[in-house]
């Protein structure tokens, strides 16, 4: 182990150490810091401990949370039991082997979660949509968009519209559009035909962009300004423009479900009571409804809906009417060829 790594995992090691360390039964948990951290903390800790008697010593360690699982796997001394894993460290963790593979019959013997939750390395534990909005003040009278296929109907969809400028949050819609269909998306994308059927249909509605949006409050604003009357957008900035009394309504047909995950460092010391914790964190329905109500991303805990009231689930990404509808963003795949596809895209938009 070089200098570097000795540091950081003498580092971890020391903020690992005290009272709680010593204990027989106390799983070790990194994740987000701030509020995810603190609602963790209230919320999910204690509803735990308190169902299997053990402690729990949670680490802010988000930031850098792959390198530390590389160091502590290269000592052979791993120290996280569980960890959260963000969806863009997720198929770096797959690839590199960093993360265990979910027991699904330890986890979830009765099947409760749907399929759309489980990975082999991990289960969703948050989940945001990247949708299709559209301002109905400026919609043809007694008309609404329905499709990604309707925003490319400019004939019967008049008006400017606005998409994401980065390929791996705008190429999906391009196919649906096109016809392609939801579980053929990356298979089609993932081939030089499909690439160019892609680049195609951009080209199609190219002229009718005036803007490319870069952030989500960027969308928002043009929508809320009125440059723009139809947008792709993030599906939890969509309530705010609605209080301000923008008439916006999503289209949840065609939208990218965007997870992040909770899952098992390889070699983990307590694998079995990992578990434990994923599903406190992930199939508990009493538990995840406080934490939705203080961060709007939710995940598939069974019976999460029968919670809420049917307005306020209506607007969730993973409400099943909404969910059944989307498509799950593939991270492997854009981790595999963003770099390709972006270089492209960015020439395309110089042209």
């Amino acid at each position: 182990m070089n200098y570097t790594r000795f540091v950081l995992h003498a580092a971890i090691a020391a903020s690992l150490a005290g009272p709680a360390a010593a204990e027989d039964k106390v799983l070790t948990i990194a994740g987000s810091g701030g509020v995810v951290k603190e609602i963790t903390e209230k919320v999910f800790i204690p509803a735990f401990e308190e169902d299997t008697g053990w402690t729990t010593k949670f680490i802010a360690a988000e930031s850098n949370i792959m390198l530390e699982v590389r160091t502590m796997l290269a000592s052979g001394n791993m120290l996280y039991d569980a960890m959260e894993v963000s969806a863009s460290n997720y198929p770096i963790g797959v690839q590199e082997g960093l993360l265990a593979p979910i027991d699904y019959a330890l986890l979830d013997p009765d099947n409760q979660l749907p399929d759309k939750a489980k990975k082999e390395f991990g289960v969703v534990a948050a989940a945001y949509s990247t949708v299709l909005v559209q301002r109905l003040d400026k919609t043809p009278e007694g008309k609404k968009m329905q499709s990604w296929a309707d925003f490319w109907d400019v004939e019967t969809f008049p008006g400017p519209r606005s998409l994401n400028r980065q390929p791996q949050y705008t190429m999906e819609f391009a196919l649906l559009a096109d016809g392609v269909a939801k579980e053929d998306l990356y298979d089609v994308l993932g081939t030089d035909e499909g690439l160019d059927r892609a680049f195609a249909k951009l080209d199609e509605i190219k002229p009718y962009i005036p803007v490319w949006w870069t952030s989500g409050a960027q969308s928002v604003q043009l929508l809320s300004d009125g440059e723009v009357f139809y947008s792709s957008t993030y599906n939890g900035r969509v309530t705010k423009l609605q209080e301000s009394g923008i008439p916006a309504e999503i289209v949840w047909n065609g939208g990218a479900l965007h997870t992040s995950y909770v899952g098992i460092p390889k070699n983990a010391p307590n694998y079995k009571e990992a578990h434990d914790w994923i599903r406190v964190r992930t199939m508990r329905p009493d538990l995840e409804i406080q934490y939705v109500r203080q961060l709007p991303y939710p995940n598939f805990a069974p019976g999460l809906f029968d919670e809420m009231s049917e307005e306020v689930a209506r607007n969730m990404p993973t409400y099943p009417a909404n969910a059944e509808v989307q498509f799950v963003a593939y991270d492997e795949f854009w981790a595999a060829n963003i770099d390709r596809i972006r270089e492209r895209f960015d020439e395309w938009l110089l042209e």
